[in-house]
């Protein structure tokens, strides 16, 4: 999957503890993605559960965690950075939306994180993206949304 290349900054505040906890998500993360789609998908919608929805703010932190930790998932590798993410965010109790969709002009697949529909570490207008698969936070009822096209 390919998409803009986050942009790779010197992020502070990312401590020994956090950074340890992101590379192992990281590296179960990379372990994931090479799996089948419909693997992965099943793989996140059990890890999910009992996870209550992330907030805007620790999605962010998590992202920064990953990237600060790992240079190989900060360019093009949205697949495994974005599983990361969710997986981080998992270990801290939440979970934040995972999707991965596709746009037309021109063609491309991208992988990414959102919290209440604002995406995480991505340009703000994703609208062009069309979700193929969704891993939604679970609801306070039931086990939530996963859904594909």
């Amino acid at each position: 999957m390919r998409a803009k290349a986050t942009a790779v900054t010197r992020t502070g505040g990312v401590g020994l503890p956090r950074r340890l906890s992101a590379t192992l998500s990281i590296y179960l993360a990379r372990a994931l993605s090479t799996r089948s789609p419909q693997r992965i998908r099943r793989v996140l919608a059990v890890l999910r559960r009992g996870a209550r929805p992330a907030t805007l703010d620790e999605a962010r932190a998590a992202h920064r965690s990953v990237l600060a930790s790992s240079v190989m998932v900060a360019g093009d590798g949205c697949l495994p950075r974005s599983i990361a993410v969710v997986l981080l965010c998992r270990v801290r109790g939440g979970w934040p939306t995972w999707r991965v969709g596709t746009r037309l002009h021109p063609f491309r697949a991208h992988a990414w994180v959102e919290v209440d529909g604002v995406p995480v570490g991505e340009p703000s207008d994703m609208g062009h993206w069309i979700p193929l698969i969704t891993i939604d936070p679970p609801t306070s009822g039931g086990s939530g949304g996963t859904s594909s096209r």
